[in-house]
């Protein structure tokens, strides 16, 4: 099989790409984790607004664009290249989990996401939950039951994370009402995982590029360091990793919009891409000298990103 983007794919990651780097010199990634949102208001306005990516991989029939979760997932991996912190992992769980309950509850639900709503997903025997600090509509799961809870209800302690592009909180919930659907527990664990592929193999490319970047401007013994073939062996290998990381990744996100999804492969996939991006983070250090030790430097963000992603939606519990 061979995986290519369509002309409108391409046309999605460009405006995307462009979005996160034109706001980037407005506001950096630094400034907007210190903003008490924790992401950049403005940029996500024109992300859920103009560009509409919480309405992609909804259907048309509840205001989406109708298209699949592969163009969601492409926005994830820009995302997460600029390791750019935003309420849509929170959001595109919740909406892949109201699709799959299938009822007018949940389509009512979506067509909120469609016009902009955040959300998030209290998931079973996870402590922490991505993005439910403001998040619009809340998801609570218990068993295979799904429930919509108004946020204003429930006790939401935002928690500092190793890694501060992460935006993640401890929720409570006294009582969550009726269910408004079901979902199968390990099908929202493969969705996770899935979206982490998204994440890991984006940032994974980009860290390379900056540290080749860097490899070419950087001198020593009056040449460049990029031309010492010892250090063309390493970072050829990485490219391997980064390569085939998105291959697995975009595999991952064709098959989770199978009838049927290979939960094996999609898990396999979150594995490769996990290693990867912790190979090439830790290798961006490496390669960039005592610079990259620096806090100021965004090598230890990536290699934080790396670290907390291996860890999120494992499936191994």
């Amino acid at each position: 099989m061979r995986f290519a983007l369509t002309e409108e794919q391409t046309d999605l990651v460009a405006t995307v790409h462009t979005a996160i780097a034109k706001r980037s010199t407005t506001m950096d990634l630094r400034a907007a984790i210190a903003t008490p949102e924790g992401y950049d208001t403005a940029l996500w306005q024109t992300l859920s607004e103009q560009i509409g990516v919480t309405a992609l991989a909804i259907p048309e029939t509840y205001g989406g664009v109708g298209c699949s979760y592969i163009e969601a997932h492409l926005v994830l991996e820009e995302l997460g290249a600029a390791l750019t912190p935003s309420p849509f992992v929170g959001t595109l769980l919740a909406t892949q989990i109201l699709t799959a309950a299938g009822t007018p509850e949940a389509g009512a639900l979506l067509e909120r996401i469609a016009g902009g709503a955040t959300a998030a997903v209290v998931a079973p025997g996870s402590d922490l939950v991505i993005d439910a600090s403001g998040a619009e509509i809340l998801l609570v799961l218990r068993g295979d039951q799904v429930h919509a809870v108004d946020p204003s209800t429930a006790t939401v302690t935002p928690t500092p994370a190793m890694d501060p592009t992460w935006r993640f909180a401890t929720v409570t919930v006294d009582d969550p009402g009726g269910p408004l659907g079901t979902v199968d527990p390990a099908y929202v664990t493969t969705v996770g995982a899935t979206m982490m592929t998204a994440l890991q193999a984006g940032a994974a490319r980009e860290a390379l590029e900056r540290t080749v970047g860097y490899l070419k401007e950087r001198h020593q013994f009056g040449r460049p360091l990029g031309s010492f073939q010892a250090l063309k062996h390493r970072c050829a290998d990485l490219l391997v990793q980064v390569e085939t990381a998105r291959t697995m990744s975009w595999a991952a996100a064709w098959e989770l919009t199978q009838p049927t999804p290979d939960r094996q492969l999609i898990h396999a996939a979150k594995t490769w891409c996990s290693d990867a991006f912790s190979q090439v983070a830790a290798e961006m250090i490496q390669l960039h000298g005592g610079v990259a030790i620096t806090w100021e430097h965004d090598a230890h963000l990536y290699f934080k990103r790396a670290h907390a992603t291996a860890q999120l939606f494992r499936g191994d519990t």
